[in-house]
């Protein structure tokens, strides 16, 4: 058995979290990491509430709070969160942990606590804009692009989960003093074997940065079924019909692995990607690679994929068309995909992690002693 890190041994740490997207994977996956250095995460979510089957999944992990606060980008302006800080240290208190971790930036704002604080950016609204739509901010979203900067200057350390969205947050907010890149991972099997002859892919469609229209039009000429998992309408009504691919809609993670470790090809269309956990699963289930050509996924997958131009249906709908004729290029993807997989594991993630905050506890303590 793995031993703990004599460093972090019986540190409690609270990481606040959400129910919707990405964040809750990451969240259980981490926390499971850290356990086995001898951290325990107490759980803290804000936004709507988790189903039975997640609130069990943490509960088996570690504690579980659940805030009768929003998330930043569910709200139109700041005057719905200023409760969110005083709330979270409280919370962060009673609980007596050693260290906070928040998913969202804008939590850190005007956060009162003497503990270190770690602000993990999985995405952002202005680095989104760049991304999606070429564009700076609205104006009716500037709010949000201040509070994540007075987030980010308050944090002792911001963790990006790529080199490449390290770049968006400080072309995107300015350089910074106390960014620190940590790869996320998966805790998805590898696996090798038969697949069945279709296309998978995953996303919550509604995002227009996943591309789901893309996608949709790229499905009607390609030379197998594209199955989809992924909600097509999202919490403020946006959406998208996906009328070309058969569309299971939201399932549980556990049933869209299921569907994944059978499909011969996993795609990823997206244009807006801090680090994309759809292809990672994909390569441990051993699936053929067709990605959006962006500037994460050549960083984490390039020479393990092939790549398409995000804006152009016939492009993916070609690269999946080619793997599935060309059965020795697949392997060789397959195979290069799962080598590099296999670097991406949560044990590493959270190693990284639990030396993060180790460095910060310890200069806190030696600030404290020099006082």
């Amino acid at each position: 058995m793995r031993q703990a890190s004599p460093m972090v041994a019986q540190q409690r740490m609270m990481m606040t979290l959400d129910a919707v997207g990405g964040v809750w994977r990451y969240a259980m996956d981490l926390a499971v990491g850290l356990r086995r250095e001898g951290i325990h995460t107490c759980f803290v979510g804000l936004g709507p509430p988790p189903t039975g089957q997640q609130r069990d999944e943490a509960l088996s992990i570690g504690d579980l709070d659940w805030l009768d606060e929003p998330l930043d980008w569910m709200v139109a302006g700041e005057g719905a969160l200023t409760t969110v800080p005083s709330t979270i240290a409280a919370l962060a208190t009673q609980r007596r942990v050693d260290l906070l971790h928040l998913n969202l930036p804008s939590q850190a704002a005007r956060l009162d606590l003497a503990m270190p604080v770690v602000a993990v950016s999985h995405s952002c609204v202005v680095t989104w804009f760049a991304a999606v739509r070429a564009s700076a901010v609205p104006v009716d979203w500037r709010w949000q692009q201040a509070l994540n900067a007075r987030g980010f200057k308050r944090a002792d350390a911001v963790v990006a989960p790529s080199s490449s969205h390290a770049a968006m947050l400080e072309a995107a907010y300015g350089p910074f003093e106390n960014l620190t890149v940590i790869y996320n991972a998966s805790a998805v099997p590898l696996i090798a074997g038969r697949k069945e002859e279709f296309a998978f892919a995953a996303g919550r469609w509604w995002d227009e940065g996943k591309n789901g229209a893309v996608l949709n039009a790229a499905a009607a000429q390609m030379a197998c079924p594209l199955l989809t998992v992924g909600a097509d309408r999202g919490p403020n009504g946006q959406g998208v019909t996906m009328t070309h691919t058969r569309n299971y809609g939201a399932l549980p993670h556990a049933d869209a692995m299921a569907l994944m470790r059978r499909a011969a090809i996993v795609v990823s269309p997206s244009l807006y990607e801090p680090f994309g956990l759809a292809p990672l699963e994909a390569a441990r289930c051993g699936a053929a690679l067709v990605l959006a050509d962006i500037p994460t996924y050549r960083e984490l997958w390039d020479g393990a994929a092939v790549f398409a131009e995000p804006h152009r249906p016939a492009a993916f709908s070609k690269a999946v068309n080619r793997l599935l004729l060309d059965v020795g290029l697949r392997g060789r993807l397959v195979r290069t995909a799962q080598e590099r997989a296999q670097r991406l594991t949560v044990d590493v993630q959270a190693s990284s992690m639990a030396r993060l905050y180790s460095n910060l506890l310890e200069r806190k303590r030696a600030s404290s002693a020099a006082e």
